[in-house]
Protein backbone atom coordinates (compact mmCIF):
# COMPACT_ATOMS: atom_id res chain seq x y z
CA UNK A 1 0.00 0.00 0.00
CA UNK A 2 1.01 3.25 -1.00
CA UNK A 3 1.82 5.73 2.07
CA UNK A 4 -1.11 8.02 3.50
CA UNK A 5 -1.27 11.02 5.33
CA UNK A 6 -3.88 11.77 8.18
CA UNK A 7 -5.63 15.50 7.37
CA UNK A 8 -7.63 15.86 10.63
CA UNK A 9 -10.29 13.03 10.56
CA UNK A 10 -9.33 11.91 6.72
CA UNK A 11 -6.30 9.81 5.77
CA UNK A 12 -5.37 10.76 1.89
CA UNK A 13 -3.01 8.79 0.04
CA UNK A 14 -2.95 9.35 -4.44
CA UNK A 15 -3.88 6.42 -6.83
CA UNK A 16 -1.56 4.74 -8.69
CA UNK A 17 -1.95 3.44 -11.77
CA UNK A 18 -2.91 0.00 -10.29
CA UNK A 19 -5.02 1.44 -8.14
CA UNK A 20 -6.70 2.67 -10.74
CA UNK A 21 -7.92 -0.58 -12.75
CA UNK A 22 -9.56 -2.13 -9.32
CA UNK A 23 -13.02 -0.85 -8.17
CA UNK A 24 -12.71 1.71 -5.33
CA UNK A 25 -14.47 -0.94 -2.64
CA UNK A 26 -12.58 -4.12 -4.12
CA UNK A 27 -9.24 -2.12 -4.18
CA UNK A 28 -10.23 -1.22 -0.03
CA UNK A 29 -11.49 -4.74 0.59
CA UNK A 30 -8.83 -6.59 -1.22
CA UNK A 31 -5.96 -4.49 -1.84
CA UNK A 32 -5.16 -2.38 1.16
CA UNK A 33 -7.27 -4.88 3.07
CA UNK A 34 -9.36 -2.60 5.50
CA UNK A 35 -12.06 -4.77 7.17
CA UNK A 36 -15.18 -5.00 5.17
CA UNK A 37 -17.03 -3.85 7.88
CA UNK A 38 -15.58 -0.84 7.74
CA UNK A 39 -15.82 -0.32 4.14
CA UNK A 40 -19.15 -1.13 4.13
CA UNK A 41 -19.86 1.53 6.52
CA UNK A 42 -17.13 4.15 5.06
CA UNK A 43 -19.72 4.19 1.34
CA UNK A 44 -22.99 3.62 3.88
CA UNK A 45 -22.30 7.53 5.65
CA UNK A 46 -20.56 8.17 2.25
CA UNK A 47 -16.96 8.44 3.97
CA UNK A 48 -14.85 7.57 0.55
CA UNK A 49 -13.84 10.69 -1.69
CA UNK A 50 -12.20 11.14 -4.63
CA UNK A 51 -11.12 14.42 -5.51
CA UNK A 52 -13.20 15.35 -3.06
CA UNK A 53 -16.47 14.20 -4.05
CA UNK A 54 -18.65 11.00 -2.20
CA UNK A 55 -18.26 7.62 -4.91
CA UNK A 56 -20.14 4.08 -4.70
CA UNK A 57 -18.01 0.98 -4.47
CA UNK A 58 -18.18 -0.06 -8.22
CA UNK A 59 -16.28 3.59 -9.24
CA UNK A 60 -13.47 3.26 -10.97
CA UNK A 61 -11.05 6.40 -9.77
CA UNK A 62 -7.75 7.62 -12.43
CA UNK A 63 -4.28 8.07 -11.74
CA UNK A 64 -3.39 10.50 -9.42
CA UNK A 65 -6.51 11.21 -8.18
CA UNK A 66 -6.53 12.05 -4.40
CA UNK A 67 -8.52 9.64 -2.47
CA UNK A 68 -9.94 9.91 0.99
CA UNK A 69 -11.34 8.05 3.79
CA UNK A 70 -12.47 9.44 7.13
CA UNK A 71 -11.21 6.65 9.34
CA UNK A 72 -9.50 8.74 12.12
CA UNK A 73 -12.57 10.61 13.83
CA UNK A 74 -11.89 11.73 17.32
CA UNK A 75 -11.91 8.67 19.76
CA UNK A 76 -12.02 8.50 23.62
CA UNK A 77 -8.46 7.83 24.96
CA UNK A 78 -10.07 4.35 27.17
CA UNK A 79 -7.73 5.45 30.04
CA UNK A 80 -7.32 8.70 32.34
CA UNK A 81 -4.02 10.14 30.96
CA UNK A 82 -1.13 10.69 33.42
CA UNK A 83 1.99 13.10 33.74
CA UNK A 84 4.55 10.94 33.63
CA UNK A 85 6.28 11.40 30.26
CA UNK A 86 6.60 8.21 28.05
CA UNK A 87 9.96 7.85 26.08
CA UNK A 88 9.02 8.01 22.17
CA UNK A 89 11.20 6.19 20.26
CA UNK A 90 9.54 6.46 16.79
CA UNK A 91 6.48 8.68 15.72
CA UNK A 92 3.83 9.07 12.85
CA UNK A 93 0.44 9.82 11.88
CA UNK A 94 -0.16 5.52 12.13
CA UNK A 95 2.10 4.35 15.18
CA UNK A 96 3.64 5.13 18.08
CA UNK A 97 6.65 3.02 19.56
CA UNK A 98 7.47 3.60 23.50
CA UNK A 99 10.26 2.10 25.63
CA UNK A 100 8.82 0.56 28.30
CA UNK A 101 11.20 0.20 31.88
CA UNK A 102 11.02 -2.61 34.01
CA UNK A 103 8.77 -2.85 36.78
CA UNK A 104 5.91 -1.19 35.16
CA UNK A 105 3.20 -2.87 34.08
CA UNK A 106 1.99 -2.44 29.73
CA UNK A 107 -1.98 -2.49 30.72
CA UNK A 108 -4.64 -2.29 33.60
CA UNK A 109 -5.14 -5.59 34.60
CA UNK A 110 -6.71 -4.43 38.38
CA UNK A 111 -9.32 -1.05 38.55
CA UNK A 112 -6.24 0.29 41.26
CA UNK A 113 -3.53 -0.02 38.46
CA UNK A 114 -3.25 3.83 37.36
CA UNK A 115 0.04 4.24 36.34
CA UNK A 116 0.39 1.61 33.38
CA UNK A 117 2.73 2.14 30.15
CA UNK A 118 -1.10 2.45 28.25
CA UNK A 119 -1.78 5.42 30.62
CA UNK A 120 1.32 6.89 29.60
CA UNK A 121 0.46 6.51 26.02
CA UNK A 122 -2.55 8.16 26.90
CA UNK A 123 -1.32 11.44 28.83
CA UNK A 124 1.15 11.53 25.62
CA UNK A 125 -1.71 11.68 23.37
CA UNK A 126 -3.70 14.01 25.73
CA UNK A 127 -0.43 16.99 25.62
CA UNK A 128 -0.27 16.49 21.99
CA UNK A 129 -3.74 16.48 21.17
CA UNK A 130 -3.97 13.51 19.96
CA UNK A 131 -7.67 11.99 20.25
CA UNK A 132 -6.80 8.05 19.51
CA UNK A 133 -7.67 4.93 21.54
CA UNK A 134 -4.97 3.71 23.29
CA UNK A 135 -4.17 0.48 21.71
CA UNK A 136 -0.75 -1.86 22.19
CA UNK A 137 0.00 -4.33 18.95
CA UNK A 138 2.06 -6.84 21.44
CA UNK A 139 2.77 -7.13 25.19
CA UNK A 140 5.61 -7.32 27.55
CA UNK A 141 5.32 -8.72 30.86
CA UNK A 142 5.66 -6.58 33.83
CA UNK A 143 9.36 -6.66 34.79
CA UNK A 144 10.83 -6.95 30.93
CA UNK A 145 11.71 -3.56 29.66
CA UNK A 146 12.22 -2.76 25.94
CA UNK A 147 10.08 -1.81 23.20
CA UNK A 148 6.25 -1.62 22.23
CA UNK A 149 4.12 -0.83 18.92
CA UNK A 150 1.27 0.95 19.48
CA UNK A 151 -1.52 1.98 16.55
CA UNK A 152 -3.35 5.15 16.24
CA UNK A 153 -6.16 4.18 14.40
CA UNK A 154 -9.11 1.31 14.06
CA UNK A 155 -7.17 0.63 10.41
CA UNK A 156 -3.59 0.61 11.70
CA UNK A 157 -4.54 -1.84 14.77
CA UNK A 158 -6.09 -4.30 12.07
CA UNK A 159 -2.86 -4.17 9.73
CA UNK A 160 -0.46 -4.77 12.79
CA UNK A 161 -2.20 -7.55 14.35
CA UNK A 162 -2.18 -9.47 11.16
CA UNK A 163 1.14 -8.53 10.78
CA UNK A 164 2.06 -10.10 13.88
CA UNK A 165 0.55 -13.17 13.42
CA UNK A 166 1.80 -13.39 9.89
CA UNK A 167 5.32 -13.49 11.96
CA UNK A 168 6.11 -10.41 9.90
CA UNK A 169 6.71 -7.80 12.51
CA UNK A 170 10.62 -9.15 13.96
CA UNK A 171 11.24 -8.73 17.64
CA UNK A 172 14.75 -9.63 19.09
CA UNK A 173 15.27 -9.67 22.79
CA UNK A 174 18.22 -9.70 24.88
CA UNK A 175 18.52 -12.16 27.96
CA UNK A 176 21.13 -13.46 30.38
CA UNK A 177 20.81 -16.83 31.62
CA UNK A 178 22.74 -19.03 33.88
CA UNK A 179 25.24 -21.33 32.92
CA UNK A 180 26.60 -22.09 29.09
CA UNK A 181 24.60 -22.99 26.47
CA UNK A 182 26.51 -25.68 24.71
CA UNK A 183 25.73 -24.43 21.12
CA UNK A 184 26.40 -21.31 19.41
CA UNK A 185 22.81 -21.14 18.13
CA UNK A 186 19.63 -23.02 18.37
CA UNK A 187 16.05 -23.44 18.00
CA UNK A 188 13.60 -24.36 20.88
CA UNK A 189 10.00 -25.56 19.58
CA UNK A 190 8.30 -26.95 22.72
CA UNK A 191 4.35 -25.76 22.95
CA UNK A 192 3.44 -23.80 26.34
CA UNK A 193 0.45 -24.46 28.63
CA UNK A 194 -0.82 -23.15 31.56
CA UNK A 195 0.72 -24.68 34.58
CA UNK A 196 -2.45 -26.19 36.83
CA UNK A 197 -0.26 -26.12 39.74
CA UNK A 198 0.14 -22.52 40.08
CA UNK A 199 -1.93 -19.59 38.98
CA UNK A 200 0.35 -17.54 36.39
CA UNK A 201 3.26 -19.88 35.65
CA UNK A 202 3.54 -21.12 32.19
CA UNK A 203 5.12 -24.81 31.72
CA UNK A 204 5.96 -26.58 28.22
CA UNK A 205 3.46 -29.32 27.87
CA UNK A 206 2.54 -31.61 25.09
CA UNK A 207 -1.11 -30.14 24.78
CA UNK A 208 -0.21 -26.46 24.91
CA UNK A 209 0.16 -23.96 22.18
CA UNK A 210 2.71 -24.10 19.54
CA UNK A 211 5.92 -21.97 20.34
CA UNK A 212 8.89 -21.39 18.46
CA UNK A 213 12.07 -19.06 20.22
CA UNK A 214 15.32 -19.04 18.31
CA UNK A 215 18.57 -17.94 20.04
CA UNK A 216 22.31 -17.14 19.19
CA UNK A 217 25.06 -16.81 22.05
CA UNK A 218 26.10 -12.82 21.88
CA UNK A 219 28.91 -13.40 25.02
CA UNK A 220 29.84 -15.84 27.23
CA UNK A 221 30.80 -15.71 31.30
CA UNK A 222 31.96 -17.32 33.80
CA UNK A 223 28.89 -19.07 34.64
CA UNK A 224 26.29 -17.16 32.51
CA UNK A 225 25.39 -16.22 28.82
CA UNK A 226 24.36 -13.41 27.47
CA UNK A 227 21.96 -13.98 23.88
CA UNK A 228 19.26 -12.66 21.46
CA UNK A 229 16.43 -14.26 21.28
CA UNK A 230 14.45 -14.08 18.21
CA UNK A 231 10.38 -14.73 18.97
CA UNK A 232 8.38 -16.77 15.70
CA UNK A 233 5.31 -17.30 18.30
CA UNK A 234 3.98 -14.46 21.27
CA UNK A 235 3.39 -17.25 23.96
CA UNK A 236 2.86 -16.10 27.65
CA UNK A 237 6.42 -15.97 29.18
CA UNK A 238 7.98 -17.84 26.28
CA UNK A 239 11.37 -16.87 25.92
CA UNK A 240 11.33 -17.73 29.74
CA UNK A 241 9.62 -21.16 30.00
CA UNK A 242 11.86 -22.03 27.15
CA UNK A 243 15.08 -21.32 28.40
CA UNK A 244 14.36 -22.85 31.89
CA UNK A 245 13.10 -25.92 29.79
CA UNK A 246 16.07 -27.00 28.61
CA UNK A 247 18.16 -25.87 32.02
CA UNK A 248 19.22 -22.38 31.05
CA UNK A 249 16.70 -19.88 33.10
CA UNK A 250 17.07 -15.97 32.92
CA UNK A 251 18.72 -14.47 35.46
CA UNK A 252 16.77 -13.02 38.21
CA UNK A 253 13.34 -15.02 37.18
CA UNK A 254 13.06 -16.63 40.59
CA UNK A 255 9.51 -17.95 39.30
CA UNK A 256 11.24 -20.06 36.27
CA UNK A 257 14.47 -21.55 39.04
CA UNK A 258 16.59 -18.56 37.95
CA UNK A 259 18.39 -16.91 40.85
CA UNK A 260 18.97 -13.21 41.95
CA UNK A 261 22.62 -12.69 41.75
CA UNK A 262 22.48 -8.94 41.67
CA UNK A 263 19.47 -8.60 39.43
CA UNK A 264 16.39 -8.05 40.62
CA UNK A 265 13.76 -9.29 38.01
CA UNK A 266 14.23 -11.44 35.03
CA UNK A 267 17.36 -10.01 32.96
CA UNK A 268 15.22 -9.53 29.89
CA UNK A 269 15.17 -7.06 27.43
CA UNK A 270 13.36 -6.45 24.21
CA UNK A 271 15.75 -4.78 22.30
CA UNK A 272 14.14 -4.04 19.01
CA UNK A 273 11.02 -4.45 16.70
CA UNK A 274 11.66 -4.60 12.89
CA UNK A 275 9.14 -4.24 10.16
CA UNK A 276 7.64 -2.59 6.87
CA UNK A 277 5.39 0.17 7.64
CA UNK A 278 1.85 -0.75 6.93
CA UNK A 279 1.18 2.53 5.10
CA UNK A 280 4.52 3.22 2.37
CA UNK A 281 6.36 -0.18 2.89
CA UNK A 282 9.21 1.70 4.46
CA UNK A 283 11.37 -0.30 6.31
CA UNK A 284 11.21 1.06 10.08
CA UNK A 285 13.87 -0.82 12.72
CA UNK A 286 14.15 0.87 16.09
CA UNK A 287 16.30 -0.32 18.79
CA UNK A 288 16.72 0.24 22.80
CA UNK A 289 19.57 0.02 24.34
CA UNK A 290 20.25 -2.27 27.70
CA UNK A 291 19.21 0.00 30.55
CA UNK A 292 21.05 0.88 33.34
CA UNK A 293 20.30 -2.23 35.65
CA UNK A 294 21.29 -4.76 32.78
CA UNK A 295 24.37 -3.05 31.90
CA UNK A 296 25.45 -2.81 35.54
CA UNK A 297 24.49 -6.52 35.26
CA UNK A 298 26.96 -7.21 31.96
CA UNK A 299 29.56 -4.82 33.44
CA UNK A 300 29.94 -7.40 36.54
CA UNK A 301 29.43 -10.90 34.58
CA UNK A 302 32.71 -9.35 32.45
Amino acid sequence: MQAMKKDGEWLVAHLTAADAATPIGNLLREGWKLPRKQVHLLFQHKEVLLDGKSVPQHAVGQEGQEIRLRLCQPEPLGLDPVEKPVQVLYEDDHLLIVEKEAGVLLHPTEPQHLMTLDHMVAGHFFRTGQQAKVRHVHRLDQDTSGVVLYAKHPWASAILDEMLRDRVIKRTYVAFVHGKLAKDSGKINEPIGSDRNHPTRRRVTPNGDKAVTHYTVRQRYRSATQIECRLETGRTHQIRVHLSHIGHPLMGDVLYGGKRDGVNRQALHAESLRFDHPFGGATIEVRAGLPADLRELEKRLQ
